[in-house]
């Protein structure tokens, strides 16, 4: 374990505060993520993903960057730009 895994580690179990916050911006961190691959691997730039949904690259940068706020029906669309869907699902805190 790393000395940052550790840190994050000891921090969530000493602060609730942070581990909530911690866990909040990783889920965040992690749907952009995912878009992110999902558009490099079908091969479509930011620009061309923003051409599809009639925005612009600046919306899908942030979509990418900082997903917190992002709306389900938006993650839809993103998705079924590149041939994808979205699935939900809803698990128990750990």
């Amino acid at each position: 374990m790393s000395d940052l895994q550790k840190y994050v580690s000891n921090r969530k179990a000493n602060d609730p505060e942070f581990k909530k916050h911690y866990e909040e911006g990783y889920q965040a961190f992690k749907i952009g993520a995912l878009l992110r691959q999902a558009r490099e691997a079908s091969g479509l730039t930011q620009e061309e993903i923003a051409e599809k949904l009639n925005t612009k690259k600046s919306a899908i940068s942030r979509i990418e960057n900082h997903a917190e706020d992002i709306k389900l029906s938006t993650l839809e669309k993103f998705a079924s730009v590149l041939g994808q869907k979205i699935e939900v699902s809803i698990t128990p805190d750990s």
